[in-house]
């Protein structure tokens, strides 16, 4: 009878040894994915929380606008000149 016993008190540690092991590594996975959950989650927040950048200003409205404003006397053609070289960039 001692050895029934101890091989039933054996085979009761080895299962329970198995199924802390098993639960054990179930809980890493499992934290493991949350984790990178979590890390995915706050890189989608932080892409979103950039402001977009700024679109490039059209060329042509620019001319136009200075244009319009040396024809109402507001720019001279020194000045339209200079502004007209920056816009295109000579």
């Amino acid at each position: 009878m001692p050895g029934r016993l101890l091989r039933t008190v054996g085979r009761t540690a080895v299962i329970a040894g198995t199924a802390t092991a098993v639960s054990n590594r179930v809980s890493r996975r499992q934290a493991n994915r949350w984790s990178r959950q979590e890390e995915e989650q706050y890189a989608q927040q932080q892409q979103y929380a950039q402001p977009p950048p700024a679109p490039a200003p059209d060329p042509i409205a620019q001319l136009k606008d200075l244009a319009e404003l040396k024809s109402q006397g507001i720019l001279t053609e020194a000045e339209f000149e200079a502004q007209k070289a920056k816009v295109l960039g000579s």
